[in-house]
């Protein structure tokens, strides 16, 4: 699943291709995949211009004005996209046609500076859904009042008093989107490798400096993920159709058995909160 740096980076790569255009038409090809506002979508979305494309944790967004308002006209609505496993957000010509695999097809007019286009919003596993809603409808949504701080800009002291007490191991609490938004299975992995904790250690057990020390470790495998525009494993590519390269660039996910890059002993697997987990035994206590 794509997790916050290569949403952020679609995000970055899909904003300058939408960002100012109007939405001249909706085409929903798969009735789940937009999970709500069915009732809303006829008057709200065609003629809406796309104000801003931005990511909360592993969501993405797409902030819209209202059909026919004027240049600075505020947010009147918001599409939310969660990719799941394998959705993704590309612009297309206007001749393009829905593949197998297009759920949903969002028209876009032309501008002074680019021609006619189409968003699709492509799901082989059909895990990925889409949700519109109002702005004040947003902090309704069960799922984002549960959204945990995002991990860039959360500051060291109530990292270390939110997980501090925590009985679960660190690696399962990291994983918890109510504690910590937009980590999953790799930068879990890779954050407790640069701060030397093992991923099953309690959070408990782990002392305030420790856990800073994952903090700072965390942002920062996260910030040289997305200056290298993700970790591409199978499916993910950014809103440009290209992969990211933050894979050549793994000390632990997925290189059980390998050498540690650090002592060169063979890492350890283990399984973490239902997720295979990949540690080094000698540099992680």
């Amino acid at each position: 699943m794509p997790e916050l740096p290569e949403v952020e980076t679609v995000a970055r790569t899909l904003a300058p291709q939408v960002v100012g255009r109007s939405i001249t038409a909706v085409h929903v090809l798969h009735a789940k995949t937009l999970e709500a506002g069915k009732a809303l979508l006829p008057k709200a979305v065609p003629g809406a211009r796309i104000l801003r494309v931005w990511r909360r944790g592993k969501l993405l967004l797409l902030d819209l004005a209202a059909p026919k308002a004027g240049q600075d006209a505020p947010t009147a609505f918001l599409l939310a996209f969660h990719l799941k496993m394998t959705g993704r957000l590309f612009v297309h010509g206007p001749e393009a046609q829905p593949h197998a695999h297009t759920r949903m097809v969002f028209d876009l007019a032309a501008t002074a500076s680019a021609p006619a286009a189409r968003l699709f919003f492509d799901d082989v596993r059909t895990f990925g859904y889409c949700r519109l809603m109002r702005p004040e409808n947003l902090t309704d949504w069960p799922f984002w009042q549960k959204l945990g701080p995002e991990p860039l800009s959360l500051a060291p002291l109530a990292f270390i008093s939110a997980f501090s007490e925590r009985r679960g191991k660190i690696k399962a609490l990291l994983l918890d989107q109510t504690m910590i938004a937009g980590v999953g299975n790799i930068y879990a992995d890779e954050a407790c490798f640069r701060a030397g904790i093992r991923p099953d250690a309690p959070a408990l057990e782990l002392s305030p400096e420790r856990l800073a020390a994952l903090l700072a470790a965390l942002k920062d495998v996260l910030s040289e993920s997305i200056e290298q525009c993700g970790s591409s494993i199978r499916d993910y590519r950014d809103a440009n159709g290209d992969a990211g390269a933050f894979q050549n660039s793994f000390h632990v996910y997925g290189r059980s058995g390998q050498p540690c890059t650090a002592c060169g002993k063979p890492l350890q697997k283990t399984t973490v909160a239902g997720r295979t987990t990949v540690f080094c035994a000698r540099c992680q206590k």
